[in-house]
Formats: structure tokens, sequence, C-alpha cells
């Protein structure tokens, strides 16, 4: 059941399959290298990155629809039944510079059908083989799009990770330009602030198998493109009260193993001063994204939350 509380801890000890999935993550090879050195190598001359691409069976699923905005490639799918009441507009994380992972389209399949909702998803240009331009450019026109054609009011911004960052970027920019804004938004495991500034982030940081904070400071400068770190268009974290406050209803979710933690709670707390309607999700020793895992109990939990508040 929700709580009145703007944090809730929805799992005060991890499921059994949870446990599974992150011992079999620590013994795999990361997603992102450990340390700062290992990403520079890893990010010099590497061959341009390739989205998974969309399980063929979906198109028996879902109603597919494939377009090209800007030169990259949008999917949207709807339920069998016809476009949802409610359209996501949905970002992929990846630190902004790796591309549309396999378990994502699982994700984004799971929540049309669990919530009856059509999900736009943009296959964006990663970083450094395109600019951080490119990224909010094609946001931008992708929801400029949608908006033309559907209720903004009934338009759900999410993302897991950067992808977060850039449905949480996209809304502000909605906010200082006046546009229309959507009527909600949904962050999975959100990186808020590039330059990971809280010296709490120390404290988490030898629990999360999967992020460093060495890593993520060195992908963050790579995006920030010498831009300040605490620019609210770079670290949606310090964005101004005023600002926050044309924010629509919002929902986080975060593993207390994610060293995203921090901020979130922080972020959480900047969103309730400035009068938004904000809660936090936090599940005891979940990973980072694991809500992507959609067969452990507590991803279950998290999409059961997200259909609520899209029920409200």
């Amino acid at each position: 059941m929700l709580t009145d509380s703007s944090i809730a801890l929805r799992s005060a000890s991890p499921s059994l399959l949870m446990r599974v999935i992150k011992f079999v993550i620590a013994r795999g090879k990361p997603v992102f290298p450990h340390d700062e050195a290992g990403f520079h190598t890893v990010m010099t001359g590497r061959r341009l990155p390739v989205d998974a691409p969309m399980p063929e069976g979906f198109r028996k699923r879902f109603i597919v629809e494939e377009r090209e905005v800007l030169g990259s490639r949008v999917v949207t799918l709807h339920p069998k039944g016809g476009p949802g009441a409610w359209h996501m507009l949905y970002f992929h994380g990846g630190g902004f510079v790796q591309p549309m992972f396999k378990v994502h389209w699982p994700l984004v399949a799971e929540m049309v059908k669990a919530c009856g909702i059509s999900v736009t998803v943009p296959l964006y240009p990663m970083v450094p083989e395109a600019p951080y331009t490119a990224q909010d450019a094609l946001a931008d026109a992708v929801y400029a799009e949608l908006a033309a054609r559907h209720d903004p009011a009934r338009i759900i911004l999410n993302g897991d990770s950067a992808g977060g960052h850039m449905a949480l970027a996209l809304a502000l920019r909605l906010a200082r330009s006046g546009w229309a804004m959507p009527g909600k938004l949904a962050l999975f495991s959100p990186w808020l602030d590039l330059g990971l500034a809280d010296p709490a982030i120390v404290a988490v940081e030898p629990h999360d198998l999967m992020l460093k904070i060495g890593t993520l400071r060195a992908c963050g400068g790579l995006v920030a493109a010498g831009r300040a770190m605490d620019d609210p268009a770079v670290s949606p974290l310090y964005a101004a009260p005023d600002m926050l406050a044309q924010l629509p209803p919002t929902r986080i979710w975060t593993g207390r193993h994610d060293i995203f933690i921090i901020d979130s709670r922080s972020f959480l707390g900047r969103l309730r001063a400035a009068g938004v309607d904000a809660k936090l999700y936090e599940y005891e020793a979940a990973p980072h994204v694991f809500m992507a895992v959609l067969p452990t109990r507590e991803a279950k939990d998290v999409i059961g939350l997200l259909r609520e508040f899209l029920a409200d």
C-alpha cells in the first residue's frame, strides 16, 4: 500500500531472486569499467555503439510504429487494442554513451502491457560521437511531435539512469520555454548530478555492483563538454525552485545499493519544498535499475506502483 510519507521503503530486504541476480552481476562483465582510466580506455577509438534490436515478436504483441526524427530512429509501441489513454516518452539509460540495451526492450513491453499505455522510445545518438545538444534536440523534437497529436496532460516522461536525467531535463526545458508540460514524470534510478558532489555517496559506493564514482565523474565530464557540473542543464539536481515548482506530479524509484540514492533523496526534498507532488520509493539492497529485472518481486512492485500512478 502507498503511505502518506514522501519516502516509502517498499522492500525491507531483497527477494531471493534479487540476491541471485546480484550474485550474477557481481561475477559478470561490468557495464562500465570500475575506474576512470578504464573508462577512458574503452571510450578511446571505440566502434560506433549499436542499439539492441527490438524483438521481432513485439510486432505480434503490439502495434508498432517506426519513424525517423532528426536522423534517429524512434519506435512507438501501442497496446494491441489501440493507443492507450496515456502516452509515455521513455529514454533508456546507459550513461549517455551506451546504446539501448537488450534488457530495456522487455521493460518497455511490460509497461505497455501492465499499464495499458503507449510508449515512444527515441534511439538517440551517443556521446562523444554526437554532442549532448543532439540528444537534447531529439528529445525536444519527439516531445513536440507527440504533444501535437496527444493531450500533453496525458503524456508521462520516464527514463532510467541517464534516461531519467534526460526525462527530467526535458521537463525543465519545457518549463523554461513555457511549452505545454507533461501530465506526470517518472524516474527510474535517475542520474541527477553528473559530478556526484555529495560526500555521502562514498558510503554507498562499496555496495553498488555497477556504478563507481570515478567512472561516472569521467563520463559526466565527457557529457558536460566544458559546462559547469552544477549548471542545472548538466545536473538537474540544482534546478532553481521556481523551475522545480512547475514540474508535474513526480515519482522516483531507486535501490538502496545504488549510489544515485543519495541524490534521489536530496532531489525529493527540493521537489517537496517547491510544492511538487513527489514521492520516492526505495528498495533495500536493490542495485542500479533493478526494475529492468522483471521477474523479481521488486520490479513487479515498481510496475504496480507505476500503474497506480497513472490511474490517479
